[in-house]
């Protein structure tokens, strides 16, 4: 075990969907001393832009009163470990699979500039699927200041095939600054359906006469991270570190 500080109702329409298609069928309160490792690992650090200030370090994680809180900070002690900034974030690889359903995780989280916490699903077979065979959904990803979050969708049609746009594969929708906020989306058999505090923000479609364009509907994983610094989010400014993210619970629906 690593020890870390383990139905909000929105539009109408995805409210009554909730209660009428949508049967909960896992749910992570962070209610324990501990997280549960069976489920959680955290994430080790690589070399693209996300994963570049990965760390273990116990004073990253906290769970406290059932919330989960991953930090982002400045390193320093740069003889110990040489990266600039450090990050914590957990994921389910390898542990927990998720069938194809309905996600929602009620999130918040500091801002600074440099910072972007996110929330996505990647495919749970990582050799059959290898990134982006399988696709990827970011459920939620925020930049520094900003008073929107992005929700988008990625795979090999989209970034190597010319298919960012037909059809359009991200949105933005304004959210609770400083506040919690829930996110979710929909995987199903014809559509990635996605919502922000119970209202429905985006639908990506399964276009029948594109192979390929919609490999969405698997088996996944879920990555909930802070991250600092990148080619998107931009340079970070230490000076506005450190920043968090906090989780409060990750709900997991299937259709009844």
């Amino acid at each position: 075990m690593f020890i870390i500080g383990a139905l909000l109702l929105g539009s109408a329409a995805v409210a009554s969907d909730t209660k009428q298609q949508w049967q909960l069928v896992w749910c992570e309160n962070f209610d324990s001393a501990q997280i549960n490792d069976s489920v959680w690992s955290k994430i080790p650090r690589g070399n693209a832009d996300w994963n570049r200030h990965m760390a273990p370090y116990d004073s990253l994680y906290d769970i406290s009163d059932g919330i989960l809180t991953l930090h982002g900070v400045n390193n320093h002690n740069l003889e110990a470990d040489t990266a600039k900034y450090l990050t914590g974030g957990v994921w389910t690889k390898g542990k927990k699979s998720f069938a194809p359903g309905r996600f929602e995780i009620k999130a918040r989280f500091g801002n600074a500039q440099g910072a972007w916490p996110a929330i996505w699903l990647l495919p749970f077979d990582t050799v059959k699927y290898a990134w982006p065979n399988g696709g990827e959904i970011d459920v939620m990803e925020h930049l520094n200041y900003d008073s929107i979050a992005y929700q988008t969708v990625h795979s090999n049609y989209t970034l190597y095939q010319g298919g960012a746009d037909n059809p359009p594969h991200f949105t933005t929708h304004p959210i609770k600054l400083n506040d919690w906020n829930v996110y979710g989306v929909d995987i199903t058999p014809d559509a990635l359906v996605f919502h922000i505090n119970g209202t429905e923000t985006f639908r990506y479609p399964k276009v029948d006469s594109i192979p390929g364009q919609y490999p969405y509907h698997l088996p996944m994983y879920l990555l909930i991270d802070m991250q600092i610094q990148g080619s998107w989010v931009g340079k970070a400014d230490p000076a506005t570190l450190p920043v968090k993210m906090e989780i409060d619970w990750v709900k997991h629906y299937t259709k009844q």
